[in-house]
């Protein structure tokens, strides 16, 4: 599944792509949001493929001349629920237009409707302001840590504020209205 816009492309994660992705992200939560952490401690960032693609999860990377500037993962829980992990924009595409979040949420959604996941969950953390606006722009509600199940994968230490929303099966194709109050 590949998706393009303004030049812009959506597609799977390749490996050849692994230490791009670990280029855009450690900084984004290191220096731009002040977290100590490192690939090291991040077994999602430190092997996406074997992490990411198997079952009904995948990874998407947003690309631009060939280079990670976005990406978007989804984890398959179980029971038809999925978690949106590894959400990262580089600065210079954030915002509506070029709409890069955008495309890599709409991407995630679509795979979740496809794969009969239609409950989706995130943790974020409280300092990232702007994507908390942006999940609630895109249908997420907030919801307290005890309103996940079980199986969702709080990263202790960064997780504080907690989204939830449910994708419409129905739904032909994802795309957001500022109207809407759920997912889809």
């Amino acid at each position: 599944m590949s998706q393009k816009s303004n030049g812009l492309r959506i597609t799977v994660f390749e490996p050849k792509y692994q230490k791009q992705v670990e280029h855009l992200v450690i900084p984004i939560q290191t220096v731009e949001f002040g977290y100590d952490t490192s690939v090291d401690r991040q077994p999602d960032l430190q092997d996406v493929a074997g992490y990411f693609l198997k079952g009904k999860s995948n990874f998407w990377i947003a690309l631009h001349e060939d280079t990670v500037i976005g990406t978007i993962g989804i984890v398959d829980i179980g029971n038809h629920q999925a978690v949106v992990k590894k959400m990262f924009v580089s600065s210079e595409f954030r915002g509506p237009e070029p709409g890069v979040a955008r495309m890599l949420m709409n991407t995630s959604k679509q795979w979740c409707i496809e794969n009969g996941m239609f409950d989706v969950m995130l943790g974020t953390t409280e300092r990232m302001l702007a994507a908390q606006r942006f999940y609630e722009k895109h249908g997420f509600n907030e919801v307290a840590l005890d309103d996940l199940p079980q199986t969702f994968p709080v990263v202790h230490g960064i997780d504080k504020v907690f989204y939830r929303c449910q994708l419409d099966p129905s739904a032909n194709q994802i795309e957001p209205s500022p109207t809407n109050t759920r997912c889809f």
